[in-house]
């Protein structure tokens, strides 16, 4: 039975999205609260929890929280509830950088066999810049941040760097852009070996203290522990605070440090905008590098890498800083139009496909006052899980029904049934379901071994021995190598 997803740590490029900007007409703030309260409020009930903010010329606009930070002490998100924002870390990244620079400690143009002895020679001349803009030609990762279902990976720093240094090059150093998480943990080591300070330690001293920023890190903060949210991935499968998480490793490991999984809240989000856009932190000479468009990232050279940034300049009078960040159950978006000086950061505890993008639908209602954003959707997983949570197996046919008519473009191949079968499993509920969803998957894709494991191991678990050998061989027949050893102990006991 393979697991049909897992939670990891992975960064996402913005949308594509564009909308036309009418001149420099007055916000009215009242009308526009109400049309973005409206819109995520209505998507509560079909599984939207998290937390929008939106500021005008320094002004808010909105910043509110929906659905719940914990359902089972019934705590709703608000502006101060600890979200994960993911691959936003990368941008605090950047900044320590660009700080150090501004100290004498380091340089953009520094190779890393200025800070790494031994490496290989196609890693010496790799640059600090190309790092910071994803054309130093390191892979995404070299694992993952996140084994299944939230527990953090292990691994030493040692072992990481030794890896990531003898893995192969995606392409020569500065030849083309290719994201690369690993690539910003270097630039993290880099943070430490240059300051003389853990990670961590620097960008509190040198970023969130002088932002005002309480709420923001790995260990280092004094959390609310009763503001911490807890993660709902596509509203089935629930898992700690990645704070939490942090706590019971005592560490944070370079799978995500400098590249991801920092937390935050709203509320310091604003003060981080506030430093940024006052140079607070950043002379008015760095700033500038946040917003230059160094390395197209498509063809149509419509968006291309800054440094922690993405940028886009497609869009007529309104240059647009955006990034978004997740580790399957948390998501972040930050999106920046300086030149208009709106700032909107948008945070959930419970993400699906259903809900990436609200951030854009967020601009686009600030933008253009005849949009009307199309209503927040359940997710395909969850309406699954409510489904057979309401209803006997007997009326698993209308089931089928039900998610062609409703779900018709997310209901194309066999992971939603799978996925949850295997949840199930897992939880040790509902078995009966369990074993209907595997049967039906099989029936709409009778040559998949994998589904046939996953039938296999619904029986299992029903105690239906004889079933789940039939099953297995089933499996095996079709190709599905994993299902030989689960077959020979189910025979030999």
């Amino acid at each position: 039975m393979k697991k049909t997803f897992h939670l990891f740590f992975v960064f996402t490029i913005t949308q594509l999205v564009t909308f036309n900007i009418n001149g420099q007409q007055k916000i009215n703030s009242k009308t526009l609260f109400s049309k973005i309260d409206t819109y995520l409020t209505a998507g509560i009930e079909n599984g939207f929890s998290g937390a929008i903010t939106v500021l005008k010329d320094g002004d808010i606009i909105i910043n509110k929280g929906y659905g719940f930070a914990n359902k089972t002490t019934s705590t709703l998100n608000n502006s101060n509830t600890v979200f994960d924002i993911g691959s936003n870390t990368k941008q605090f990244t950047a900044t320590a950088i660009l700080k150090l620079d501004e100290l004498e400690k380091l340089k953009i143009t520094d190779s890393l066999s200025t800070y790494f002895i031994g490496l290989p020679i196609d890693k010496q001349n790799i640059t600090i810049h190309q790092l910071l803009t994803h054309t130093a030609g390191f892979s995404e990762s070299i694992g993952s941040d996140y084994s299944s279902f939230g527990q953090l990976s292990e691994i030493s720093e040692e072992d990481f760097f030794n890896n990531l240094f003898a893995s192969k090059l995606l392409s020569k150093p500065g030849e083309s852009y290719s994201y690369s998480n690993v690539g910003y943990s270097i630039l993290g080591r880099i943070i430490e070996l240059t300051s003389e300070q853990s990670y961590e330690a620097f960008l509190n001293e040198y970023l969130f203290k002088p932002a005002g920023m309480k709420q923001t890190g790995y260990l280092l903060p004094k959390w609310n522990s009763r503001q911490l949210s807890r993660g709902y991935n596509r509203n089935i499968i629930e898992m700690e605070s990645t704070v939490t998480l942090y706590q019971e490793a005592k560490g944070v490991n370079w799978h995500l440090k400098g590249n991801g999984g920092i937390n935050s809240t709203q509320n310091d989000m604003i003060l981080w905008y506030k430093a940024l856009k006052t140079n607070k932190i950043l002379s008015k000479e760095s700033s500038k590098k946040f917003i230059t468009p160094f390395i197209p990232m498509n063809s149509e050279k419509t968006h291309s890498y800054s440094y922690g940034w993405i940028v886009n300049t497609s869009i007529s009078n309104a240059l647009r800083l955006s990034h978004s960040g997740s580790n399957g159950t948390f998501w972040h978006t930050i999106i920046w139009y300086p030149n208009k000086d709106i700032y909107i950061v948008y945070a959930t505890n419970a993400n699906s496909s259903k809900v990436e993008s609200i951030a854009y639908a967020v601009a686009k209602i600030i933008f253009d006052e005849n949009y009307i954003p199309t209503p927040i959707e359940n997710n395909i997983y969850s309406y699954i899980m409510n489904y057979i949570n309401e209803n006997p197996t007997n009326k698993s046919k209308e089931l089928i029904s039900l998610l062609k008519k409703n779900h018709a473009a997310d209901f194309t191949n066999s992971r939603p049934l799978n996925t949850v079968g295997n949840l199930l499993l897992r939880s040790n509920e509902n078995l009966t379901w369990a074993i209907e969803l595997f049967k039906m998957n099989v029936q709409l894709y009778p040559k998949d071994g994998n589904l046939w494991d996953s039938l296999g191991d619904g029986y299992k678990a029903n105690n239906l021995k004889e079933d789940a050998i039939k099953s297995y061989k089933k499996a095996i027949e079709l190709g599905h190598k994993d299902s030989e050893k689960k077959l020979i102990d189910l025979t030999e006991n």
